[in-house]
């Protein structure tokens, strides 16, 4: 008996034992110690985490290497880790605007938990976080400026250029806005590289439409005149560069737009884009000289920067702003509304997690908050002409909700445009945006749809690519493109992604014969190979094009070729707030509301029914700098 009491009470032991080493397994990684390494799928490849148990603890997470796009990723990079070991949890907030990176942070910390040999399950329990107490923070500036994209940031830098004091609140983790994820193309008129470029003579023709038509007023008039004396000098001295000026990219902006626009902004747009090119350089932004011309940009005037997508600007102005006294940049802090004192604009109510502010603009408030692409509401609200916007994606940052519209509206800022909305034929099947996209030249770019045929003029308005489009089989089409442009595999497209990348991830089909590709795609090869031997026909001038595309120019002859997979998407949204060439904000009288500034996609009145592919990244620039200098001197 004494032998079976002894025998007993160590089993009970053992079982003790046993149940507190499980336990301890399941309640996080017991008392292992380490560094343990993991990886995650990036949008650019691989992301691989460092991560640090003590004593079963996690109290290191570091990011050992990555090729995401800068500012893009690097809330992510810098808020995901420390989350982590705060919280010791995986189930902690992804950052707006950096999913994909986030998650691939998230799952490459997972995988290295795994391998420490953890409980996973067990840093995976749902976050817990104290409500703060907010505390009351009042600021002064001379210039409040509302949004930190492409718009806001210049106007930031040209309020500092002209001696103002600025502070910037921005409501999402990092700046840039929609602008850094955009492809990067700027239209302008820019005689020291279009001249370098030889041109079609038969492109030509295509100016005859602008030069011929009926003019709608004084300036019209004016624009037409100078276009047809400026085309007579270029005919006259036999040249054989691409034709271009600021008053011809007006013509196009006004007549792309349907008329709609207000054609003094409009050629304020066109001529200031000219000049902004060397504002860019003189702040460090780097320029390609290669021009070529975006998807329904209309011309070969769409110049690239050195840098992928729009980082080299937002770069060059955070260098700026980060370099100047007298300026601070607020994040993950949303405006909330507008403050009116004796009915001028004299600042902004914002909150944070943890402060709610009252920001005291001395001079003035610029609203740069983007459009309302990503507000299902006004887009259900205000879209009269498209019908059955749901369900599709946008190329737009997840903060376009149109926030500046909305306050600028309550102060009594008169809307235009709001109906306009555009759609972009290129959009990618998963996200909704311009990720994946091959197109780099609207020149020599093919669109096929599911049956292996062309269906439309790859030159056209935006608009009209995308109705025609959304008249195909499933909505869906191909993007082709030939070693015209992808001379390599590692040629990027504008969102910094090589065409081998696209290929090995299954984005973009490859082959090197035209009988090939339509095998890889899934259309009927002798439709393809009808259709691309019309156009090579058209391009060498044996025929018209059957779909009257006017601007071409190489054939489309150049193995390997490759085809890419798109379908429509919400791309920009027209209207907004009604400006003044001083960009100063307009009630519906007309009159300037004292101290309220606007730029970029928050406004309208510029681009009318349809934006010219490539004509938004100037607009922010051009009206970015007016509305700082406006501000600035409290015009």
């Amino acid at each position: 008996m004494k032998e079976m009491k002894k025998f007993l009470a160590f089993l009970f032991m053992t079982t003790i034992f046993i149940i507190a080493g499980c336990s301890a397994k399941q309640n996080g990684a017991g008392n292992v110690s380490g560094v343990f390494n993991g990886t995650g799928q990036g949008i650019h490849g691989d992301v691989k985490v460092a991560v640090t148990l003590t004593n079963g603890k996690i109290t290191d997470v570091s990011v050992v290497s990555h090729n995401e796009t800068p500012n893009i990723s690097d809330a992510a990079i810098q808020n995901i880790p420390k989350n982590i070991v705060k919280y010791q949890s995986l189930a902690v907030d992804t950052v707006s605007g950096a999913t994909v990176t986030s998650n691939a942070i998230l799952n490459a910390a997972e995988a290295a938990l795994a391998e420490s040999g953890a409980n996973v399950a067990f840093f995976k329990n749902a976050v817990k976080k104290a409500a703060a107490k907010k505390k009351a923070v009042t600021k002064k500036a001379d210039v409040v400026i509302v949004g930190a994209g492409g718009a806001g940031l210049a106007a930031a830098v040209s309020a500092k250029q002209a001696g103002a004091s600025v502070i910037i609140v921005e409501k999402m983790p990092s700046v840039g806005g929609s602008t850094i994820i955009s492809g990067g193309q700027y239209n302008a008129f820019d005689p020291g590289r279009q001249h370098k470029i030889q041109i079609r003579k038969g492109n030509l023709d295509a100016i005859n439409r602008y030069i011929n038509a009926e003019p709608a007023n004084d300036l019209h008039k004016e624009l037409i005149e100078k276009v047809k004396a400026q085309l007579k000098e270029y005919n006259d001295s036999k040249a054989t560069y691409t034709f271009d000026s600021a008053e011809f990219h007006a013509l196009q902006t006004f007549e792309g737009g349907d008329r709609v626009g207000n054609l003094e902004l409009v050629y304020q747009l066109t001529q200031g884009a000219q000049e902004s090119v060397g504002w860019l350089e003189s702040i460090g932004v780097g320029v390609q000289e290669f021009v070529g011309m975006v998807t329904g940009s209309m011309w070969p005037r769409t110049h690239q920067f050195e840098k992928p997508l729009m980082t080299g600007p937002i770069e060059a102005y955070m260098a700026y702003l980060n370099g100047a006294k007298d300026c601070e940049i607020l994040l993950s802090t949303k405006a909330d509304e507008l403050i009116i004192k004796d009915g001028k604009v004299t600042g902004i109510k914002a909150s944070s997690v943890s402060e709610d502010y009252t920001l005291l603009a001395e001079k003035g408030v610029v609203l740069a908050t983007g459009g309302f692409a990503r507000n299902p509401e006004l887009i259900a609200k205000y879209d009269i002409h498209w019908g059955g916007l749901d369900g599709l994606g946008s190329t737009n940052h997840m903060g376009a909700t149109g926030d500046g519209i909305i306050m600028a509206q309550a102060a009594g800022a008169n809307l235009v445009g709001m109906e306009w909305i555009q759609l972009l034929p290129v959009g990618n099947p998963e996200t909704g945006g311009m990720s994946g996209n091959i197109s780099i030249n609207a020149a020599n770019q093919l669109f096929i749809n599911l049956e292996g045929k062309r269906f439309v003029a790859e030159d056209e308005r935006r608009d009209n690519l995308t109705r025609a489009l959304l008249a195909q089989p499933e909505r869906k089409m191909f993007i082709l493109h030939d070693a015209h442009e992808y001379t390599s595999g590692d040629v990027k497209n504008d969102f910094n992604e090589t065409i081998d990348e696209l290929v090995a991830k299954g984005l973009v089909v490859k082959a090197d014969t035209i009988r090939g590709l339509a095998e890889k795609m899934g259309v009927n090869p002798d439709n393809l190979v009808k259709s691309i031997e019309e156009y090579n026909e058209a391009v060498d001038g044996k025929i018209k094009d059957p779909l009257n595309k006017k601007v071409m120019d190489k054939r489309f002859d150049k193995a390997p070729f490759y085809a890419g997979i798109r379908v429509p998407t919400i791309h920009h949204t027209m209207g907004g707030v009604a400006i003044d060439k001083d960009a100063r904000v307009l009630d519906a009288s007309g009159k300037a509301i004292p101290g309220l500034y606007a730029a970029g996609e928050v406004t309208g009145g510029i681009h009318g029914s349809n934006r010219l592919g490539g004509n938004a990244l100037p607009d922010t620039v051009v009206f970015g700098k007016i509305a700082g200098a406006s501000a600035a001197s409290a015009k």
